[in-house]
């Protein structure tokens, strides 16, 4: 069974994860972890209120097969957690590390997304980070974007997010195609 570990900052936007998480979750039976900077509670964008399994310290990569990370109001604040320990450790571990909207932004802070190929709501979101080295290798596209264990996405693409995901973690089955193609209908 495929672990996932979500996490979640206050504020998160919850459309960008809902899919991925009800598909994987009811469909695929993968077992969904939410975390959040110190394990209390937070109310996302449209109000839904989570209560997380535990804390981003407790999260250790060995025990997942994927870290994901949605966007949110907070990224861009001085208040935004430091995801820098977190997508370290899961990076030495060699697990996928998803983020999509600001995500991604709080992504490209931490220097992952310097040698590798990645999207985001704009380029000019990430340069918002002076640590970010990674503009070269920026793709403008409305797609996630997959490369080296590292998918990124615009906020406006939870669908081809959730694909990507799918398809690194080995869960893009013919349940799985036949269950999002009534979710990709309209891009048709």
């Amino acid at each position: 069974m495929a672990r996932i570990a979500i996490a979640l900052a206050p504020d998160y936007a919850d459309w960008e994860i809902g899919l991925l998480s009800a598909v994987a979750r009811s469909f695929l039976g993968a077992d969904i972890v939410t975390a959040t900077p110190d394990g209390a509670p937070v109310t996302s964008m449209g109000g839904l209120k989570v209560t997380p399994d535990c804390a981003y310290g407790d999260l250790a990569p060995q025990n997942f097969d994927a870290l994901v990370i949605p966007g949110g109001m907070s990224w861009g604040t001085p208040a935004a957690p430091d995801l820098v320990p977190l997508v370290t450790a899961f990076r030495v571990e060699k697990k996928l590390i998803a983020g999509i909207c600001a995500a991604a932004s709080a992504l490209a802070a931490t220097g992952l997304l310097d040698t590798l190929a990645h999207t985001g709501n704009a380029l000019a979101a990430h340069r918002a980070y002076p640590a970010y080295q990674g503009e070269a290798l920026y793709r403008d596209q409305a797609r996630a974007v997959s490369d080296q264990g590292v998918i990124t996405a615009p906020g406006t693409a939870p669908f081809t997010f959730t694909v990507e995901i799918l398809q690194a973690l080995d869960l893009w089955t013919e349940e799985a195609e036949a269950e999002m193609a009534g979710f990709g209908a309209e891009f048709r």
